[in-house]
This record gives structure tokens, C-alpha cells and sequence, in this order.
């Protein structure tokens, strides 16, 4: 073979191998497009949708906040100032949980004439505060806060200023941390309380389900990405507030909303008859109320000397502390037994007499005097997971001469912690809202069944001989 046979084959071996690597190279599918899931376009904010949405609230919320008692004071100043506003922020965030922002008012301007520092507030004793708590609901709070002063006081003397150490103290959780911590000293950590939730979950439509704990963390995560560098506490308190007051659970105002243009709830909404705003977050089934029953037995002892027109005005009342632990930790009420069901006038009057007898010496037939007894009405007090259904009863009592002194050393004085209360302060005095009812309607009945405030002897003698 000649010399340029041999190259004309060559070349064609070349023009094949290419002809091969085209082919090759033409028939190979191009590589797959990578496509966002849902939930990962729910899970982060932009860059800008941050910081339209920071611009844009914090805005909105220098025109429109409310004038509140806990903002009043300066974000600036000495450390004693800075430390009176961490004080300041974290009794009001305590009060706002589970309660209107109207009813706290009162209760905090009282608190802070009370006790406007820390180092006073942890001078006072669990019933001082409770007292000055009564009505507010949700006692354990209360409590927690006298904790956590005291521990401040005792160990540091300042509040933390950081999250991560706020959390240390009782009753402190992650929103209240992080209230604190941004609010009085600007550290740029989020809050997450439910109308941030709302909120977030309308801005990005999400769907899930807001009590489920992965859901919780995203919804902390984007909080944390939206808070402002430069202002925390306020971005924070302008998305609370966005969220109490425009971006309501049933009725929102989306018409004055600074953040329409970021809500993919309301651009779903507008594009889909069939969704609304308010189906963002989803509605969770509450967990079915327990119901509970329980006998009160308002006790009311009438002096020697009133007898027998049984005056009022000299008459004390018995009441008992509860537990330290559990429902109402800690709280005064009118002696009170548990009942299995709806039971009968009678059995529940048999119940009573024998819890009166083992704590303090009272048997209606021989330690004392029956001046009335009488079923005086019910009532179903509602607590965030029980149903409470109360039978209230009055019993006046005269003791015999002696027995007083008895009475005050009963058997069950050391598990049993009680007062006796004079009638012309009880209605002063801090009770919770259900145990003001009680004396409530006991006050109604007297005022219906003797108007003259005195208890005819006839009913004395007709109550003795009935019980």
C-alpha cells in the first residue's frame, strides 16, 4: 500500500471516531432541572422580600402603635433605667400571655406602684402577689415571677441581658427571653407568641400544622431571619402587633396591611375563590375539657355577743389554701370538696360535713350551733382544659363557748393551711374570679332572703332542726 493510500485511510478512521462522539454527544439527555419543593419556598425568606418586610413594618409601626404603660419608658439612659424597662417588659409580657392587653393595664400600673424595681418585687410574699394577681388568671405566672426575682436578686442583682441566660430563670421561657433580650437590650433574637405565628404563617401560606414542634421551629427560624439589626425590639413588637391588631384570626384587615405585597396568602386568596386568608394557619382541634365537680361550703362564723340578731358586720369566714402544687398552687378559696359527678344535695352535704369535722373540729351536732345552712346555687367555672361545675352552699355558724379555741387547734391544722377572714374585708380582699363569685352570690342571697341584714330567729330553729 502506497504512501497516500495509507493517509486517506487514516482520515477516515479519524471521520468516523468524530462522527461517533457527535453521535454520542447528540444523544445523551441534558441534565435534570432541580425543582423546589413547596415547603422549601416556605421555609426561608429572600433577601429582599427581609428587608421590604423590615422597612415596611417598622414604618407602619412608628405611626401605629399603641400608646402602652410598658413602652412608655426610655430605651436609652443610666443602667438603672435600662434595668427598670427589662423589669418593665418582662412583668408585662408575663401579664399579656392568655390575656387581652385592656385587662392588663390595670393590673401592671398597679403592680409597678407596687413594686417598680425587681429588688422590691422580690421583697414580697407569695400571697402579696397573689393578691395583687387575683382576677388575672393563670396564677402560676405570678408565681414564677416572684421566683424568678428572687433568684435574680439573690445570685446576680441585674436581669440578664442576653436570651440564652434569661432562660435560665424560672418560669422564663423562649418568647419571654427573647421579649427581654430585644426589647430593653436590643440583643437580635426573635419572638415567637401566637399572633407572630398567624402572621408568618399568612405570609408564607404555610400550611402545616402551627402546634406540630417541627412546624414551631420553622416558624422561630423565619422569625429569626426577619428581625431587624438595628432594631429588634421594635421590628418584634411591630409584628406582634401586626398580628393583634390588622392581622386578626377571623376578620383581618388586609386593606392596612403594610405587608400585602409579601402575603402569599392573600395572593392565593385573590387567584382562588375557594381559599381565604383566614384558612391560614390551619385550625387545630382542642383537646376535649375535662369535667370536674366540686361542693363549696361558705362558712361563716357570727360572734357571741351578735347573737341572735346575727349581725352581719361581726362575722368571719373560713378559708383554705390550696395546694402548692397543681391547680390555683397556692390560692385562698372557700372550704371546697371534689365531687364524683353530678351528685345529690344530700351526699354532698355529707361530704362536706366530714371534711369541716377533719380539718377543723366543726360537727354540726356537736361542736356548734346551725344559725342557716341553705343551697344557695351552681355555677361552671371554664379553665383552659376543665370544665369545673360548683355547688355553693351557705352555713352560719355559732360555736359553742370553748369550742373556738378547739377549732384552732384541729388535727389536720399541719396539712391544712386556713384563715379565718372578717366579713367587712373579705370583699377587698385578693380572691380569684371564681371564688369572688361564690361570695358574690352569697351576698345576692342574703340580700334577697333578709333584707333587713338580720336572720330571723324562726329560720335559725327551722335550719338547726332540718341539718
Amino acid at each position: 500500500m502506497s504512501n497516500s493510500e495509507q493517509q486517506q485511510q487514516q482520515k477516515g478512521r479519524r471521520r468516523k471516531r468524530d462522527d461517533k462522539v457527535v453521535r454520542v454527544t447528540k444523544m445523551a439527555p441534558p441534565p435534570p432541572t432541580p425543582i423546589q419543593d413547596i415547603e422549601d419556598i416556605a421555609s426561608s425568606f429572600s433577601e429582599d422580600e427581609t428587608q421590604k418586610l423590615r422597612v415596611a413594618l417598622l414604618n407602619w409601626y412608628d405611626i401605629n402603635r399603641r400608646d402602652l404603660p410598658w413602652r412608655r419608658l426610655n430605651h436609652e439612659g443610666s443602667e438603672e433605667e435600662v434595668e427598670r424597662r427589662a423589669y418593665a417588659v418582662w412583668v408585662s409580657e408575663v401579664m399579656l400571655q392568655q390575656t387581652r392587653v385592656q385587662t392588663v393595664i390595670s393590673y401592671y400600673n398597679r403592680w409597678m406602684e407596687k413594686w417598680p424595681t425587681i429588688d422590691k418585687l422580690a421583697q414580697a410574699s407569695l400571697e402579696e402577689v397573689n393578691e395583687m394577681w387575683a382576677g388575672l388568671g393563670y396564677y402560676r405566672r405570678a408565681r414564677f415571677l416572684l421566683e424568678g426575682a428572687k433568684k435574680i436578686v439573690a445570685e446576680e442583682g441585674r436581669i440578664p441581658k442576653v436570651a440564652s441566660l434569661l432562660r435560665k430563670i424560672p418560669g422564663i421561657g423562649d418568647y419571654t427571653a427573647g421579649a427581654i433580650a430585644s426589647i430593653a437590650f436590643k440583643e437580635v433574637v426573635p419572638v415567637v407568641d401566637g399572633n407572630v405565628v398567624r402572621v408568618i404563617a399568612r405570609l408564607k401560606a404555610i400550611s402545616a400544622n402551627p402546634k406540630d414542634s417541627s412546624t414551631i421551629k420553622r416558624f422561630w427560624k423565619l422569625a429569626a431571619q426577619l428581625v431587624d439589626p438595628l432594631r429588634p425590639g421594635d421590628f418584634n413588637q411591630a409584628l406582634m402587633e401586626l398580628g393583634a391588631t390588622v392581622c386578626t384570626p377571623v376578620n383581618p384587615s388586609c386593606s392596612l396591611c403594610p405587608a400585602t405585597e409579601s402575603c402569599h396568602a392573600l395572593s392565593i386568596s385573590r387567584h382562588d375563590n375557594s381559599v381565604a386568608v383566614t384558612d391560614y394557619p390551619i385550625k387545630v382541634v382542642k383537646a376535649k375539657q375535662r369535667h370536674d365537680f366540686s361542693a363549696v361550703c361558705v362558712v361563716e362564723l357570727l360572734g357571741a355577743e351578735k347573737m341572735p340578731e346575727g349581725n352581719q358586720s361581726s362575722s368571719r369566714f373560713i378559708l383554705v389554701k390550696r395546694p402548692d402544687e397543681g391547680l390555683l398552687a397556692g390560692l385562698w378559696e372557700f372550704p371546697s370538696v371534689s365531687l364524683d359527678g353530678e351528685v345529690n344535695s344530700s351526699t354532698r352535704r355529707e361530704k362536706m360535713n366530714r371534711f369541716l369535722k377533719r380539718v377543723f373540729k366543726i360537727d354540726t351536732r356537736k361542736t356548734c350551733s346551725i344559725v342557716l345552712r341553705e343551697d344557695i346555687g351552681e355555677f361552671t367555672h371554664i379553665f383552659s382544659h376543665i370544665r369545673l361545675k360548683l355547688y355553693v352552699e351557705l352555713l352560719v355558724l355559732h360555736l359553742k363557748e370553748g369550742e373556738k379555741d378547739d377549732l384552732l387547734k384541729s388535727e389536720d391544722s399541719e396539712t391544712t393551711t386556713w384563715k379565718c377572714v372578717d366579713g367587712d374585708v373579705l370583699s377587698s380582699t385578693g380572691l380569684t374570679t371564681s371564688v369572688r363569685k361564690v361570695y358574690s352570690m352569697v351576698q345576692k342571697f342574703k340580700e334577697r332572703s333578709f333584707p333587713s341584714k338580720q336572720i330571723p330567729a324562726g329560720k335559725r330553729s327551722r335550719m338547726a332542726k332540718k341539718t
